[in-house]
């Protein structure tokens, strides 16, 4: 990476807005570059919850790849992609994950069920050693609406990423009823531990959350 590049990491990871878009103005190129993250400028600005620089970076890059339209949120480039590129739909992005992955990660519910209204594959996992799953992805956002349309589409309710970690572990961890009370409907284990043992119950317990982990013991 050149000094440039590491500026326009920089100006994202600070938000510094301003001085984005001052150096995007002069070298536009640098929006569709690489980051040190091995992930394109706009996806390092979904990853850090920056809206306002993903927007910038937007007045850039002509036409978003499915990835970066799956996390941004921006439905019809998003459209366009599996329109022009169906093979696409259940492909990994350079740091491992499905588009329907990063539209649920970062909370996009139209896109998801758009992605799953075009066959993208509800349950597979990432490709990057941490093995997550877009259920993991939609709980681990604290987003039950998301969860919800998953699970109707036959997402696995018990599948575990790295440590062992089931969606309802997520949910325990997090403290979110409203999550907890749908995956137990939907089937979801209170005995399954992690790798290290812990229960979704000693997950709430050791979260704060002691009369949630009563529940789920």
């Amino acid at each position: 990476m050149n000094e440039e590049e590491y500026l326009v990491e920089e100006y994202i990871q600070t938000g510094n807005n301003a001085a984005l878009k001052e150096l995007l103005g002069l070298k536009p190129a640098l929006a569709q570059g690489k980051t040190s993250l091995n992930v394109s400028p706009l996806l390092l600005s979904c990853y850090y919850k920056k809206p306002e620089i993903s927007d910038t970076i937007l007045g850039f890059v002509k036409n978003p790849d499915i990835y970066e339209s799956a996390a941004v949120g921006k439905f019809d480039s998003l459209a366009n992609n599996i329109y022009t590129t169906p093979h696409l739909i259940n492909t990994f992005s350079d740091d491992g994950f499905t588009p329907l992955g990063l539209a649920c990660y970062f909370g996009h519910e139209e896109s998801a069920r758009y992605l799953l209204l075009k066959g993208a594959e509800v349950n597979t996992p990432s490709q990057n050693g941490y093995n997550v799953y877009p259920i993991h992805s939609a709980v681990a956002a604290n987003n039950a609406d998301i969860t919800k349309i998953l699970l109707e589409a036959g997402a696995d309710v018990n599948v575990k990423q790295v440590s062992g970690i089931t969606p309802l572990h997520s949910a325990a961890h997090h403290g979110n009823i409203e999550l907890i009370i749908l995956l137990l409907e939907a089937g979801a284990s209170v005995n399954a531990r992690t790798e290290d043992g812990k229960t979704p119950s000693q997950m709430a317990s050791s979260a704060g959350f002691s009369e949630l982990a009563k529940i789920l013991s």
